[in-house]
């Protein structure tokens, strides 16, 4: 996978591949709402166990039922392949 940061125009590109996430400055975000807390807490764990088996971690924001994920690779200030495999990956066990 590469490291690079993945230019703007490329990027929208290929979030058509991801399409429920956004460009937000430098990273890509998504948001989700459940029931309720216990309902998002699961989630959030699930997607922690994916994140440690992938070693790429999001950014994670709780308020009661509501989760925003963020993924940019934080070394290099922008998004990666890496943060578009670990879209997917979360894309997969939403």
């Amino acid at each position: 996978m590469s490291e690079e940061i993945i230019p703007a125009d490329v990027l929208a590109e290929e979030l058509k591949h991801c399409p429920e996430w956004d460009i937000e400055g430098e990273a890509i975000v998504r948001s989700w709402e459940f029931e309720n807390f216990a309902d998002a807490m699961e989630f959030v764990n699930i997607v922690a166990d994916v994140a440690e088996g992938a070693g790429h971690h999001p950014d994670f924001f709780i308020r009661y039922n509501k989760v925003k994920l963020t993924l940019s690779t934080h070394e290099i200030g922008g998004v990666t392949d890496a943060d578009l495999v670990m879209a997917g990956r979360i894309d997969n066990v939403a």
